[in-house]
C-alpha cells in the first residue's frame, strides 16, 4: 500500500474536534483581528470573505456574516443582499486574477448536507479549470492543491482592494 503523507490536515481534525459545544471558527477568525493569519481577504458591513483552510481547489473562498445566524431566512435583507453581492464579487476577483473555466458555488445547510459549521452560515465558492480533476481523487482518495494558502491570499488579496 502506498501512503501519501498530509500532516497539515491534521489541523482540521484537531479544529473539528472539541468544536462541540465550543466556539465557533466563523466568529473568532474575524473577532481575533489579524486577517493575514486568519485568511481573511476582505471586510463588508455585514459580512466578510475568508479562504477555505483546507480548499478543494486553490482560491476556494467562502463568504460568511459576521453575525452568528444558520439559515439564509434569519438574515436581514440588507446582510442578504451583501453575502450574494459578496459571492459575486469574489466570482469577478477570481475571474480575472485566476482565470478559472467556471465555479461550484453553494450553501451545506446543517451536518447532515455537509456542513462542517452548521450553526454559522456561509457560502463556498471554488474555482474550477478544464482538467482539474485527475485520477487522485478517484483512485487515491487524495486531492492535490497547487498553490500554498499564504500564497493564494497575497496574489488575491490586492484584488478586493481596486
Amino acid at each position: 500500500m502506498n501512503y501519501l503523507w498530509a500532516p497539515w490536515r491534521i489541523e482540521y481534525i484537531k479544529q473539528a474536534q472539541g468544536k462541540e459545544g465550543g466556539g465557533c471558527i466563523l466568529c473568532e477568525k474575524p473577532a481575533a483581528g489579524n486577517d493575514t493569519e486568519n485568511l481573511i481577504l476582505f471586510r463588508g458591513k455585514f459580512n466578510f470573505v475568508i479562504m477555505n483552510a483546507f480548499p478543494y481547489n486553490s482560491g476556494h473562498l467562502m463568504v460568511a456574516p459576521f453575525a452568528h445566524k444558520a439559515r439564509l431566512s434569519l438574515l436581514e435583507p440588507a446582510e442578504r443582499h451583501e453575502h450574494i453581492d459578496l459571492l459575486s464579487r469574489c466570482a469577478d476577483v477570481l475571474r480575472e486574477a485566476m482565470k478559472p473555466a467556471g465555479f461550484n458555488a453553494g450553501l451545506n445547510l446543517g451536518r447532515t448536507a455537509g456542513a462542517g459549521v452548521d450553526q454559522h452560515l456561509h457560502t463556498h465558492l471554488v474555482p474550477r479549470w478544464d482538467g482539474d480533476t485527475n485520477f487522485m481523487p478517484v483512485l487515491a482518495d487524495t486531492k492535490v492543491v497547487n498553490q500554498a494558502l499564504a500564497e493564494t491570499y497575497e496574489f488575491l488579496k490586492p484584488y478586493f482592494y481596486v
